[in-house]
């Protein structure tokens, strides 16, 4: 009986744990999608008065740079600068960028 009752507590406590961890990763996720949209319309708007050719492949990096660099400078001014030098820096590099 004891057995039994240990099990069905751990049981529900790795259910418990399970369920926290989810809606903290799906909190995350949903997080970073409502910024990488902000952020694929700014680089797309950006890019346009630039004269240039929008590239999703660009927006995307450029995008996965401003999340990293936000979650961990918390400063959306040295993440957009940063991310905005290493792409022109690339896209020089490479020869796309006007």
């Amino acid at each position: 009986m004891k057995a039994s009752k240990y099990k069905s507590f751990i049981f529900v406590n790795l259910i418990i744990l399970f369920n926290f961890f989810n809606g903290y990763y799906l909190a995350q996720n949903k997080q970073n999608s409502i910024i990488k949209l902000f952020c694929l319309q700014s680089v797309k708007e950006e890019m346009m008065k630039s004269e240039m050719v929008y590239s999703e492949e660009i927006a995307n990096e450029t995008c996965d740079c401003y999340y990293e660099e936000f979650t961990h400078t918390a400063s959306h001014q040295d993440a957009k600068t940063k991310c905005k030098l290493e792409t022109k820096e690339n896209l020089n590099h490479y020869g796309k960028f006007n």
